[in-house]
């Protein structure tokens, strides 16, 4: 067996005797085990099984507080077979083990690079056209203040924590009187999601994966978590706005989207404070995602005193 540990990673004895049990082999049938990536939620194993190559998921230290292992296998449920996604061979919402098929010739969208992010909301926006339901919901503004309670009392690292926060959740009504219809919103469409696959024609297929954090909410919440993901400024963010609406979006919308920039960018900070107690550091990631909190709940409040 060859087990590469790259990145310092340990696959122990337990794991691959469960990742056996799982694909209803023999331990010395997994061969090739390696480090796939080690992401800001989950660590990935790439192996091979009887000659086929895995992909295996492991949740991340303090995921257990973070995501909700039973409504993600729900929204993998609801997805299947629709052609939105990677093929999930397993997947147990009591451990967060996940088994996919693993993708080859595959890159993610370069988020500097128009045609590729103009298929990619045409992906998002086939996604929100579905309709989609599951039982469950990600209320933006509980989430945050549910991050805050994971620090266990500890304050923000950022002396104006409380007051970006007031200014964000000020912004609430004006989201939820132009929410549109809620539906299956990704929540996480990022463009290290979106995965372009190459044909052996040299043809390109898109798919979008990690629902993690997926259930219902307005759909237009996606276009705001790619862009603070993405680093754009507003000019860059207007121009996402316009390739998604096709030039339509109405002035209220749009406004909306600001503000949705706002509240993921506390959402995440948040989310990284908590990952920082846990001697997990996101450095200038986490600082953007805080100012994009800051600076676009100052933005709107401006735009909707001046209306």
């Amino acid at each position: 067996m060859h087990i590469s540990n790259k990145q310092n990673i340990p696959f122990s004895a337990q794991k691959l005797e469960q990742l056996a049990g799982i694909l209803h082999c023999q331990p010395e049938d997994i061969t090739e085990i390696e480090v796939l990536k080690k992401g800001m939620t989950n660590q990935s194993f790439l192996f091979s099984c009887r000659g086929e190559q895995m992909i295996f998921r492991i949740p991340g230290k303090g995921t257990d507080c973070l995501i909700n292992r039973f409504q993600e296998a729900e929204v993998y449920l609801k997805i299947a077979g629709l052609g939105l996604c990677d093929d999930v061979v397993y997947i147990d919402a009591a451990t967060g083990y996940k088994i996919t098929r693993y993708l080859k010739n595959v890159r993610s969208c370069h988020p500097e690079n128009e045609a590729d992010v103009r298929l990619c909301m045409k992906k998002l926006h086939a996604l929100h056209d579905m309709r989609l339901e599951v039982a469950h919901s990600f209320d933006i503004f509980q989430q945050i203040a549910y991050y805050e309670s994971l620090w266990n009392g500890m304050p923000s690292v950022y002396a104006d924590y409380l007051q970006t926060k007031a200014s964000v959740f000020s912004l609430m009504p004006y989201i939820r009187k132009h929410s549109k219809e809620w539906c299956l919103a990704h929540i996480d469409a990022v463009p290290d999601n979106f995965l372009f696959t190459t044909n052996d024609d040299g043809t390109e297929q898109l798919q979008l994966t990690d629902w993690e954090y997926a259930g219902m909410q307005d759909p237009d919440i996606d276009l705001a978590m790619f862009c603070i993901y993405s680093g754009y400024d507003r000019s860059r963010i207007d121009a996402l706005i316009d390739i998604y609406f096709d030039g339509t979006c109405e002035d209220s919308i749009r406004i909306k989207i600001y503000a949705y920039v706002a509240a993921c960018g506390l959402l995440w900070s948040n989310w990284c404070e908590y990952k920082s107690q846990l001697g997990i550091e996101f450095g200038e990631y986490a600082y953007r995602q805080y100012t994009y909190a800051k600076e676009y709940s100052a933005f709107v409040r401006r735009l909707l005193n001046n209306a």
